[in-house]
């Protein structure tokens, strides 16, 4: 392919340190769809004949069929997956031979990552669903339980369980936005960038762009519009991976957060059975690997996206080899965002919450410190002052060992007067819940309203 400048071969251990066909071949699909879109521009504008055209498809089809059959012999010492599927082309199609007119690896591996951005955000955002709508089920399932909300990892305030479950769900849907947004800036083609300054040919690079599917809402095609930039860019790259690490920094939380309620100490939840496994030496244990493991790739997902930055962040214009090691890590960031999803899914689809350790552990009548501060700031008490009061109660009641609700009325209002007799029916958690009405709190009313917008959103 480039041998008429050299007098030698590469070495062996050349071509075995510069081949990426052993990770790049899974492109195959995208770089048939390109050449066969290529082939019928060129024939279009009149640089090969329709016969030809025809020919390099039902070629190109073939080939196709092989690959997906597990047929087609890779070769290595032709280093890429463009060069494999060219020379195999090339020896049954004679016309093939034109087929690399007016363009070069450079655009053509742009193009084939582009369009595997597209279908590889669409699959993800298909799986984000599909956890969501599992999300879904078990908080509709649940609404009716309550547990404490916590921070600093310390009992905090009484919420459903729902309303925790539909906390993760916001997550994944930004999640899914991002892929939308990276599928979006991957659409813009390439094809016809060349090297890096085009081609003198009179090609039509709007007509590979529709046979591409690169066009906007109106059908209208998108190219890139500065040939250098087209074949250098990496931001794609980079997006998509960094759509994927955040994934995993919120398969992450959502699996602490489940390693935490499955554990003895807490008991809200049971994990299922498929997804723990035991010790090879404690016969007791029940351990949620699954979760620690989504713990686990979400570091992993985070190197990748390291790995994309550093390659680029010091290359000058326009194609490097470097960025021949631009695809393992995109590679991979889909392979493991694609199985967490799906762990995660299946995970919450049989998941059992322990409806009697939550209702114990809400119990705590602290819980409701907050709207005792706000019980008193109704009667006309500054916050901070009622604040400061509730607080001291809380102290009064540790002093003597008795919950919170338990103390007198006669204790209380030597704390602060404007307790009354009523003050303990701030311990009252629906009455609390219900309390909470405003847009995104956690009461019944907007709970509901919440659930009904998910399950119009995930329908």
């Amino acid at each position: 392919m480039w041998g008429g400048r050299f007098s030698g071969k590469p070495s062996a251990l050349m071509l075995k340190f510069s081949e990426s066909v052993s990770f790049d071949r899974r492109l195959a699909v995208f770089d048939i769809q390109g050449s066969k879109a290529h082939a019928a521009m060129l024939a279009h504008v009149g640089l090969i004949t329709k016969k030809d055209r025809d020919a390099i498809r039902a070629g190109l089809d073939k080939i196709l069929r092989e690959i997906e059959a597990g047929r087609f012999r890779w070769n290595t010492r032709l280093e890429d997956v463009h060069m494999n599927i060219e020379q195999a082309l090339t020896k049954r199609v004679p016309a093939a031979a034109r087929l690399h007119t007016a363009r070069s690896r450079n655009d053509q591996v742009a193009t084939d990552m582009r369009l595997f951005f597209k279908q590889t955000c669409a699959v993800l955002q298909a799986k984000l669903h599909g956890a969501g709508r599992a999300l879904l089920a078990v908080a509709e399932a649940n609404r009716d339980v309550l547990i404490p909300g916590y921070t600093h990892l310390q009992r905090a305030q009484p919420v459903p369980l729902a309303h925790h479950f539909l906390a993760w769900l916001e997550m994944l849907e930004r999640d899914h936005q991002r892929l939308a947004e990276t599928a979006d800036h991957a659409n813009w083609c390439p094809l016809g960038s060349g090297a890096m300054a085009g081609t003198s040919l009179p090609i039509d690079r709007e007509f590979t762009a529709r046979a591409l599917g690169f066009v906007d809402r109106r059908g209208r095609p998108r190219v890139t519009q500065n040939s250098m930039d087209a074949v250098a860019d990496r931001d794609v790259f980079i997006e998509f991976a960094s759509a994927c690490a955040l994934t995993g920094v919120h398969l992450s939380r959502i699996a602490e957060d489940l390693i935490l309620w499955a554990s003895a100490e807490f008991g809200f939840v049971a994990l299922p059975d498929a997804f723990c496994t035991g010790s090879s030496l404690m016969p007791q244990k029940r351990n949620p690997d699954a979760c620690e493991l989504l713990r686990g790739k979400a570091a992993r997902l985070q190197g990748n996206l390291h790995t994309l930055l550093a390659l680029v962040k010091g290359l000058p214009l326009t194609y490097n080899r470097d960025l021949q090691e631009d695809k393992p890590p995109v590679f991979d960031s889909f392979d493991q965002t694609a199985l967490c999803l799906d762990v995660l899914a299946g995970m919450l689809a049989d998941l059992e919450v322990n409806a009697g350790r939550c209702a114990a552990a809400v119990a705590d009548p602290a819980l409701l410190a907050t709207d005792l501060a706000d019980y008193l700031v109704r009667k006309g008490v500054a916050f901070r002052e009622a604040h400061q009061a509730v607080g001291a109660v809380v102290r009064l009641a540790e002093q003597n060992s008795v919950r919170l609700d338990r103390l007198t009325l006669a204790q209380v209002r030597s704390v602060h007067p404007a307790f009354a007799s009523d003050w303990t029916g701030m311990f009252n958690l629906r009455r609390a819940m219900a309390k909470r009405r405003g847009t995104g709190m956690p009461g019944p009313v907007q709970l509901q309203r919440q659930l009904t917008r998910w399950r119009r959103m995930l329908d």
